[in-house]
C-alpha cells in the first residue's frame, strides 16, 4: 500500500505534519516529493515529520557571496569534491559541535537512512579538504531529480562549510536548478541570500520541478 501523509494544511503551527512511520526509501521519497522532511525531536521516541511555514530557500540565480568570504576565497586553501566520503560527512554533521546548539537531530537512524538514500543515488554530499587532504568541512542533502535540499553542514576549519555551500550553489546554477531547499534559514543561509517563502508558494513551485531528471549529480 502506498505511503500517505496527513494533509499538510493540517500541520501544527510549528509545521509538524505526522508522528511515527519509517525512514525507508519509499517513505522518504514520498515525503520529499510532498514538501515534507523528517526532523527528529530530542526525547521524543517516535519519528516526527515537518513541513514548516514559511519555508527556507536560496534562489539559485540570486545567491550572494558574503563580502568577508570573498576575501577568504582569494587565498582559499580548500578544494571541494562531490559525493566523496558521504559517511564521514554525515557523521561529522552529527558530531561536530555548533555554537549555541546542544545535541543533534542526526540520530543513528537518520545516518543509516540517508546513507541508504546515497547508495540509491537520492542523496549527495560536498566534501571540503584542506592542503593536507584532511576533511575539514562539508554538507549533505537529498536530490530527487530537480528537487534539491540541503540537510546539514559542518566545519572544522574556518569557512569550510561556506565553501561547500558556495560550490553547491555554483553547481546548481550550471544545472539550471531554480532553488535550493534549505527548509529553515540560519545566519549563514541568509548571508548567501537565503529567504523564506510561504509554504503554499513553496509547494506550488515544488510541483513545477521534475523529480525524474537524472543528470543532476
Amino acid at each position: 500500500m502506498p505511503v500517505q501523509f496527513p494533509p499538510i494544511e493540517n500541520a501544527t503551527e510549528e509545521g509538524l505534519v505526522a508522528v511515527g512511520g519509517k525512514l525507508d526509501l519509499e517513505t522518504l521519497s514520498t515525503a520529499y516529493l510532498s514538501g515534507i522532511f523528517p526532523w527528529p525531536i530530542q526525547d521524543v521516541k517516535e519519528l516526527t515529520w515537518f513541513s514548516p511555514d514559511p519555508r527556507g530557500i536560496i534562489e539559485v540565480n540570486d545567491y550572494k557571496v558574503p563580502k568577508s568570504f570573498k576575501k577568504f576565497l582569494a587565498k582559499s586553501p580548500y578544494r571541494a569534491v562531490f559525493n566523496q566520503d558521504f559517511n564521514l560527512v554525515i557523521q561529522n554533521c552529527a558530531s561536530v559541535p555548533r555554537t549555541h546548539e546542544t545535541g543533534t537531530w542526526i540520530t543513528d537512524e537518520i545516518v543509516q537512512a540517508y546513507t541508504n538514500l546515497f547508495n540509491h543515488k537520492k542523496a549527495y554530499c560536498v566534501s571540503v579538504y584542506n592542503e593536507q587532504n584532511e576533511l575539514v568541512g562539508g554538507l549533505y542533502g537529498v536530490h530527487f531529480g530537480e528537487i534539491i535540499s540541503g540537510e546539514s553542514m559542518f566545519h572544522k576549519e574556518d569557512n569550510a562549510s561556506k565553501f561547500a555551500l558556495l560550490k553547491l550553489l555554483e553547481f546548481l546554477e550550471i544545472q539550471n536548478i531554480p532553488f535550493l531547499d534549505t527548509q529553515m534559514t540560519t545566519g549563514v543561509i541568509e548571508s548567501f541570500g537565503g529567504i523564506t517563502i510561504p509554504r503554499e508558494q513553496y509547494l506550488k513551485r515544488l510541483k513545477n520541478l521534475d523529480p525524474n531528471r537524472t543528470t543532476i549529480f
